[in-house]
């Protein structure tokens, strides 16, 4: 969807719909209120016969006002005035998203932008409702023989700004929130796609187009003869159940001088879990197509950096496979050999995600970075924990732990931090080896990151756990595009070109 801005008045806008705010107990906003009285008090009127009362998310669709130049105005009710805030704005804008999409209204002008958010100014309004808007317009039906999109749809939104509007800041909102959106809805589209669609070979194909969109990202896929021959022996391991060939994949931007130490993003890539040996139960299994959502949020965050030119350096690292059972499959009791020299002793195959990232992780080692942060749909014990609404922030450094729960908190994809004390490795002690890749029933989310600090010892480390986040499993399952909103503000924040700040407190 295209976005742009405007400074003309909602009355003076000739475009197929105008959007404008109404509180509880029927209060205008100053744009409906310039409506109602260029329509000499129509919108009053239909109010005043209980036709909306301003509750939060609810809608009404008028056509053909009197005195107004557009052919509709959609009131959006916005809720009790005094409990408004960054959420329900949020909520509001998908609201407008998801009513316009439905109407057939192929562009419209939204004045919601004008509505005063607490502690948020005009460019998170701005840039939030690019992201915000695109999202609920995003569908899933490449595979359909028959589209889902109708023939007419929203493919335009022009955003309302004060007529002394700051031209290049706000200008950067759109541009942002716009390569935002793309890169969340590239992380869709992979998340999406079932695993006979989505390989690790289509994982590679689909950086090698990054790379050929944008010169300044550089690609290199290792396969498995090159991995044996590093050591990469907890990845393979993984591997070797599947027909499907394993690859370790890189993106390398450089935004700026070759010695500038990078940001890593590790990105777990099993396009298919079935569990191995140790498989799932045959229901929701479908599902485990999405296990490579941190895989697709990395090529993602990459493009979004690339598209945006930022000046810093970014590698990512995906390492990519399945997991499936099979005569040459790893099994309970196996010991690997890691790339760091570290010995496990798999006790469950479907605990597969820490044993490709960690081999990642020594991997990344090589490229000398100032942090690494890892991107897993690594435990159901998150799922528990934090539910659909947070991802589980765990790591060994406090400072980059502060930067991420605030570019959480700034662009909408919260994390939370959880605890990673010593007193949980204990858990994860073997007799057979340096120790077992799972621990036991309590604390999974924690004795996972656990696992992966003993390949981080050497690095400035994060992990960011989105088995909740990543996918929905309502009736409108699918894939959410998270964390990428949360990756691209922090890469943003650390370069100095993100105007977004929030407060990120953890719990």
């Amino acid at each position: 969807m295209d976005f742009s801005l405007t400074t003309v008045s909602p009355e003076r806008q000739a475009v197929p719909c105008v959007v404008c705010g109404v509180f509880a107990k029927r209060r205008l906003s100053e744009a409906a209120a310039r409506l109602d009285h260029a329509s000499r008090k129509a919108i009053t009127g239909l109010l005043k016969r209980g036709d909306l009362e301003g509750r939060l998310g609810q809608t009404l669709l008028l056509h053909d006002l009197p005195g107004i130049a557009a052919e509709r105005v959609l009131l959006v009710g916005c809720g009790p005035e005094e409990e408004w805030n960054e959420h329900k704005f949020r909520e509001v804008i998908a609201k407008t998203g998801a009513v316009l999409a439905e109407t057939g209204v192929t562009e419209a002008v939204s004045f919601l932008t004008d509505l005063a958010v607490p502690q948020r100014d005009l460019y998170w309004k701005l840039r939030q409702s690019v992201e915000v808007a695109d999202a609920t317009v995003y569908r899933f039906d490449r595979l359909k023989s028959k589209k889902d999109t109708p023939e007419q749809s929203l493919a335009g939104m022009r955003l309302s700004v004060p007529s002394n509007w700051e031209g290049p800041k706000l200008s950067r909102a759109i541009i942002e929130g716009q390569a935002i959106a793309r890169a969340v809805r590239l992380a869709k589209d992979l998340a999406n796609l079932p695993s006979n669609h989505c390989t690790p070979a289509h994982l590679a194909a689909q950086a090698k187009a990054v790379q050929k969109a944008h010169p300044a990202v550089k690609v290199r896929v290792l396969n498995g003869a090159q991995m044996k021959r590093l050591g990469m022996g907890a990845l393979l391991g993984v591997a070797r159940g599947s027909h499907e060939p394993p690859l370790l994949i890189t993106l390398e931007y450089r935004g700026t001088r070759a010695s500038a130490p990078p940001a890593v993003l590790v990105g777990k890539g099993v396009t298919f879990d079935s569990g191995g040996i140790s498989i799932k139960p045959a229901a929701a299994m479908d599902e485990m197509k999405y296990d490579m959502a941190g895989a697709a949020s990395v090529l993602a965050t990459l493009q979004a950096v690339a598209e945006l030119k930022s000046a810093q350096n970014v590698v990512g690292i995906i390492p990519a496979t399945e997991n499936m059972p099979g005569g040459s499959a790893i099994k309970p009791g196996d010991v690997v050999t890691s790339l760091s020299g570290q010995t496990i002793e798999v006790l469950n195959t479907d605990a597969e995600g820490r044993l490709i990232l960690c081999d990642a992780l020594t991997y990344a080692e090589r490229f000398k970075p100032e942090v690494v942060i890892d991107i897993a749909t690594l435990t159901g014990a998150c799922v528990i924990a934090l539910g659909a609404y947070a991802s589980g922030l765990l790591g060994n450094d406090e400072g980059l732990c502060r930067s991420l729960l605030a570019a959480g908190t700034a662009s909408g994809d919260r994390v939370w931090q959880l605890p990673l004390w010593d007193d949980y490795q204990k858990a994860l002690d073997s007799p057979f080896a340096d120790m077992a890749n799972v621990g036991g029933r309590e604390a999974g989310a924690i004795t996972a990151a656990c696992f992966l600090s003993r390949f981080t010892k050497k690095l400035k480390w994060a992990h960011l756990d989105i088995a909740g986040t990543a996918w929905r499993s309502t009736n409108k399952k699918g894939a959410t595009g998270r964390p990428v909103p949360l990756l691209v503000q922090f890469l943003l924040d650390r370069a100095g070109q993100g105007e977004i700040k929030g407060n990120g407190d953890a719990g």
